[in-house]
């Protein structure tokens, strides 16, 4: 009886064990589910409403664990402060199609989605350059990024002294004159794609022409003490930009313009032709005009039509859509 029995004991003693190993293996599976704050993976779902600074409830609380999960340090996860908004930026700003707003919208989402699948990777902490977009109203920084095609270039944030771009061309396009001075000359990159606009330009029927590109620090500063010594240094810092804090310094600019308007940098370039197609269109090919309407609050200088900046199509797209400034892109505002 032994005998026939211990076959028996053995298989039931081995059932046990295989039983107890799945039972251990399924609660270890189910500790590595969850998050740090004890909300499982599975149950991280991103929420669907627009929420921003000030914000309190449930959604608010899923995004801040989201954020604490891909590696951003939150403190409170029932309020959206400025923890979640500066992270929410910090997000932004690591990928191009999107605007450092701080606030969590449906783009946001979808490339958080994407984070959270593995297919958009990000470092906390790596995107949102504190030092070349935070300068306060109070102080005038230089930027450490000169030659990065999104730099900001305003009031508060000013090239180096002696910064200027190597790798300047003149642009195969139209100009109403024909001496080579500095104004021909733009950074290869910004000159390609103005090529290409005019192309465009010339195959819609517009008649474009370049006016202003490079301009160095010395330059800037003798225009600006011109202006000042003519109108006062605030009514001239409202046209002119201080030495540094002009774009043209930076290669990615140029005034353009038209006959209609004898060639003149007027906000009257608007109404024509060329003006009306360069606002629906600068855009595709990486430039957007800088100093738009009805946004001298945020970009302090008035409303220039003739202005481009070139910023690449990814954010001069986005840009155009959300009909924002850089300054409101880069998360400066």
């Amino acid at each position: 009886m032994v005998k026939k029995s211990l076959p028996v004991i053995i298989m039931v003693i081995m059932g046990i064990f295989i039983l107890t190993a799945c039972t251990n293996e399924q609660q270890s599976d189910q500790s590595e589910k969850k998050d740090n704050d004890g909300t499982r993976n599975s149950e991280l779902v991103l929420p669907d409403p627009q929420l921003k600074e000030g914000s309190k409830d449930e959604d608010v609380k899923q995004l801040n664990s989201i954020l604490a999960k891909i590696g951003y340090t939150i403190t409170d996860k029932n309020t959206f402060n400025s923890d979640t908004k500066l992270a929410i930026k910090d997000f932004q700003s690591q990928q191009v199609k999107l605007a450092a707003t701080g606030i969590y919208d449906q783009d946001t989402k979808k490339w958080l989605k994407k984070t959270l699948d593995g297919t958009f990777k990000i470092e906390p902490g790596n995107g949102f350059a504190k030092e070349d977009v935070t300068a306060s109203k109070a102080e005038t920084i230089t930027v450490t990024n000169p030659k990065d095609t999104l730099v900001l270039v305003n009031k508060h944030h000013a090239l180096p002294t002696g910064f200027e771009p190597d790798d300047l061309v003149i642009p195969d396009v139209r100009f109403p004159f024909t001496e080579d001075i500095p104004k021909k000359y733009m950074r290869k990159e910004a000159a390609d794609a103005l090529e290409k606009m005019f192309a465009a330009g010339d195959k819609a029927g517009i008649d474009l022409f370049a006016q202003s590109g490079y301009r160095s620090y010395d330059r800037q500063q003798n225009l600006f003490d011109a202006y000042a010594a003519k109108d006062g240094m605030e009514a001239a810092n409202k046209y002119s930009a201080r030495p540094g804090e002009s774009e043209h310094q930076s290669g990615l600019t140029m005034d353009i313009t038209s006959p209609d308007i004898d060639y003149q940098l007027t906000i009257e370039f608007s109404d024509t032709d060329e003006g009306k197609w360069i606002k629906e269109n600068a855009h595709n090919y990486g430039f957007i005009i800088r100093y738009p309407e009805d946004k001298e609050a945020i970009t302090e200088y008035q409303y220039e039509p003739w202005h481009l900046r070139y910023v690449g199509k990814d954010a001069a797209t986005v840009i155009y859509e959300k009909q924002i400034t850089l300054e409101e892109y880069l998360g400066a505002v």
